[in-house]
């Protein structure tokens, strides 16, 4: 479990986090065909998993770090791994791959597992701690940028592969 000095962030962003996601399936399902239909684009299908990646990513971190006597590093560390993961096999779809937004989240998630390992050999530095609340934002930020250009319906075939 964090600190009492993180706990309220913690559960604010895990509290955020369920809010977004069950906002991205209410998006998604007022406009199923355009994003999921076997005539979608792929760059559509992939915003909406990249998007549910850095919230899956700030909901399970937080809800994790509130669980008593638990080292959040674990959790940080196994669920960074899970979303480079998949943000990279995402990217890999796309014939034009947005690079910006690969290397962010990438970074991202690469310096939230070596916090995680931090925090697993020193449970009681704040300093990577407050890292990963860091992290957390950053999973926030780039989950609404991908969430709002999947919205504006910016998502056309031009660059896409099919999958």
């Amino acid at each position: 479990m964090v600190p009492a000095a993180y706990l309220a962030y913690m559960i604010a962003s895990t509290s955020a986090a369920g809010a977004l996601i069950g906002l991205l399936f209410v998006s998604i399902a007022l406009r199923p065909d355009d994003i999921f239909g076997p005539d979608a684009p792929v760059r559509a299908r992939a915003l909406a998993q990249s998007s549910f990646t850095g919230l899956a990513n700030a909901f399970s971190v937080s809800l994790l770090a509130i669980v008593p006597h638990d080292n959040v590093g674990y959790s940080a560390a196994v669920v960074a791994v899970i979303c480079l993961i998949n943000t990279v096999r995402l990217h890999k779809r796309l014939r034009h791959v947005e690079y910006l937004i690969l290397l962010i989240s990438s970074v991202a998630y690469l310096v939230q597992f070596g916090a995680g390992i931090d925090l697993i050999a020193r449970p009681h530095d704040t300093s990577m701690l407050a890292n990963v609340c860091y992290l957390i934002f950053t999973s926030f930020a780039i989950a609404l940028t991908r969430v709002w250009v999947l919205i504006q319906g910016n998502v056309s075939d031009t660059h896409d592969r099919r999958s």
